[in-house]
């Protein structure tokens, strides 16, 4: 089975590793965003007691979010220096997470659906073939569990912000971090995820504002978002 994986994304991202824990670092927009992105998911799950699968876990600051809210959590990631991140942490912060270093369709091929509730955050516009990806989520998922996608939505103010604006102009992420062409409209993502047998439930839109360098979820969609899903029965 071929990986659906862009090497040079994976190298770009494997060079940074050592500083995903560091709030300052080039990862500080993951740092920024994290609560928000954890209230908006156990809002819609409940995670405690729950089973999750953070798929694109990368240095785990989900995962380990998750954790402490009481979920078990699994962590997937393809970069091996992700994750060694990842692990190392644990020994930090004293929480516990399956780390592994496997693709979604992988997973997918040998453990069919498990979860309560498959996370997959800012990875799909970082793939070939994001559908894939998508598909193997809802294979992942219960019956009735809940899919949670993050990601950028593809238009010309999507571009000046999180490229133009955000790579080069607030210098807030490394030059190249995304590349436009893979930016994705929620209408796209919404046909993947009824092709499989997802039900979309709740977009929300995530703004910045950089004078007050404040994050906010609302109905802004037009660049950053979020998306809500539940699998059929």
């Amino acid at each position: 089975m071929m990986i659906n994986a862009d090497q040079k994304e994976l190298e770009k991202f494997s060079q940074l590793a050592h500083r995903w824990w560091d709030p300052g670092s080039d990862f500080k927009p993951l740092h920024d965003i994290n609560p928000l992105r954890l209230e908006w998911i156990d809002r819609h799950c409940q995670l405690a007691g729950k089973s999750v699968l953070d798929v694109g876990c990368g240095g785990g600051l989900l995962s380990e979010a998750m954790c402490e809210r009481g979920a078990t959590v699994t962590g997937i990631d393809l970069s091996e220096k992700a994750l060694s991140v990842a692990r190392l942490h644990l020994l930090e912060s004293g929480r516990q997470v399956d780390y592994r270093q496997v693709s979604a369709e992988g997973l997918a091929a040998e453990q069919g659906s498990r979860y309560d509730v498959v996370t997959c955050m800012e990875m799909l516009e970082h793939v070939p073939d994001p559908a894939s990806t998508v598909a193997a989520c809802a294979a992942l998922a219960k019956p009735g569990g809940h899919v949670f996608f993050s990601t950028i939505n593809r238009n010309p103010k999507a571009y000046l912000l999180a490229v133009i604006g955000a790579e080069y102009v607030l210098q807030m992420l490394p030059k190249g971090t995304h590349d436009y062409a893979r930016f994705i409209k929620p209408s796209e993502l919404s046909r993947w995820l009824r092709n499989v047998g997802l039900d979309p439930d709740e977009l929300r839109g995530m703004t910045y504002n950089p004078f007050t360098q404040h994050y906010a979820l609302g109905h802004d969609t037009d660049v950053n978002y979020l998306l809500h899903s539940i699998k059929n029965v």
